[in-house]
């Protein structure tokens, strides 16, 4: 049987990969309202939380729909 905490790990580090390529990919992607982008001063802070809603969604069907 797989340790939990081995499982936790690799989810930890697959999520921190994911959101570091996505920190990088977003900024080309266009912003849509519900994005939250704040530019204050020298600091510059992008969170696609309604793209990412969005994208999950259409995952999530995706996948059910080849499951079967």
């Amino acid at each position: 049987m797989v340790d939990p905490g081995k499982i936790f790990a690799l989810l930890g580090i697959l999520f921190l990969m994911i959101s570091l390529l996505w920190n990088v990919i977003a900024p080309n992607l266009p912003k849509i309202p519900g994005d939250i982008y704040i530019n204050r001063g020298g600091i510059k802070i992008y969170i696609p939380w309604l793209s990412s809603l969005i994208l999950s969604a259409i995952l999530t069907l995706l996948f059910n729909f080849f499951r079967k």
